[in-house]
């Protein structure tokens, strides 16, 4: 290789490592997590497969699957279709699932998360998670029409069994989803390992900061779901209209050359969580991944800032009699 060549070579590492640098997020055990991951709620089988092929051709390091979504083979579909083709190797994408509420006992948490692993074809997961503190029985359905179909299970008992997940090898990280600032220091105060994450609704309607520095204060990394709001919903009584659709956050993408959503998920990563946005739609899957290239001023963050109501698209109020029910609190 000639000097100029090494030199060449030299100079597209480092705008690959500066096109890279603060696009992860280092967890208490070590390890990093993309800052932006594609979701995959309600990605319908037949659609989800491409999306997750188009999601890790144009960058895309981080996938958030779920037991409860019913995708979980045809999501391991895109992700395999893309280590074929040499794209990416297993160990370059991070792979997030979640232990759904019907299996809290303990000896239930390595089979689903097993079963979790045979529909993605993988021998381990990067992050486990506690999908919610809720339990509900084994015997009723995913969603229970009332109280007979609660659990009394204890999320420090399903927590025992998560951090079996770790020791068997089966999953590189543990974590929860929906939990409170309590639920989450009960888990503190009980755990042998410490969660990494605690992945909960934020956008600019519910922004969270509270428990984003609770939880930061504990070494605890947030990752906001539903970050762009869920837009189906806008005009339902009781559900907050997404901020992609407010004047001003429109008037923003034009004063940045950017869409609402890039807008909004560029306001998010700023307050230093991770989220994964959910789209099926090859345009917007790259337009979600395309924010880091600028800053938004004072101003407009106030403004970002000022769009919280505490609403959530998620307030999951047919549980709230459940004894692990988590937003009795402010957060």
């Amino acid at each position: 290789m000639t000097a100029f060549a090494r030199v060449g070579s030299i100079l597209s590492q480092i705008r690959t490592y500066s096109c890279q640098m603060g696009r992860t997020l280092r967890l208490n055990n070590g390890l990093e997590i993309p800052i932006v991951g594609l979701g995959t709620y309600k990605s319908p089988p037949g659609e989800v497969q491409q999306a997750v092929k188009d999601a890790i051709s144009c960058g895309y390091r981080h996938l958030d699957c779920a037991w409860f979504y019913e995708n979980e083979a045809e999501v391991g579909e895109g992700l395999h279709a893309k280590i074929a083709d040499g794209t990416v190797k297993r160990d370059d994408v991070f792979i997030t699932s979640k232990l759904w509420n019907n299996h809290h006992a303990k000896n239930q948490v390595v089979p689903m998360l097993k079963d979790t692993l045979a529909k993605l074809k993988l021998d381990y997961i990067d992050l486990y998670l506690v999908h919610w503190p809720m339990g509900f029985k084994e015997s009723a359905p995913p969603l229970p029409q009332d109280a007979s179909g609660y659990s009394d299970v204890d999320y420090l008992e399903t927590w025992e069994g998560m951090e079996e997940c770790v020791k068997l090898g089966l999953a590189k990280s543990v974590g929860l989803s929906n939990f409170n600032s309590e639920q989450v220091d009960r888990v503190l105060k009980h755990c042998k390992i410490k969660p990494v994450i605690n992945q909960v609704e934020v956008n600019p309607n519910i922004n969270q900061k509270k428990l984003i520095k609770f939880c930061k204060d504990r070494d605890i990394v947030i990752t906001g779901f539903c970050p762009l709001g869920r837009s189906n919903y806008a005009g339902k009584p009781g559900f907050p209209t997404p901020t992609i659709h407010d004047p001003k956050v429109v008037d923003m993408g034009k004063k940045y050359n950017k869409t609402p959503a890039q807008i909004v998920l560029n306001y998010l990563v700023s307050l230093g969580i991770s989220v994964v946005p959910k789209s099926v739609t090859k345009s917007r899957i790259e337009e979600n991944f395309d924010i880091f290239d600028f800053e938004l001023d004072g101003d407009d963050r106030a403004y970002l800032d000022s769009c919280n109501k505490n609403q959530r698209c998620s307030p999951q109020t047919a549980y709230s009699d459940h004894i692990y029910f988590p937003f009795k609190l402010e957060f």
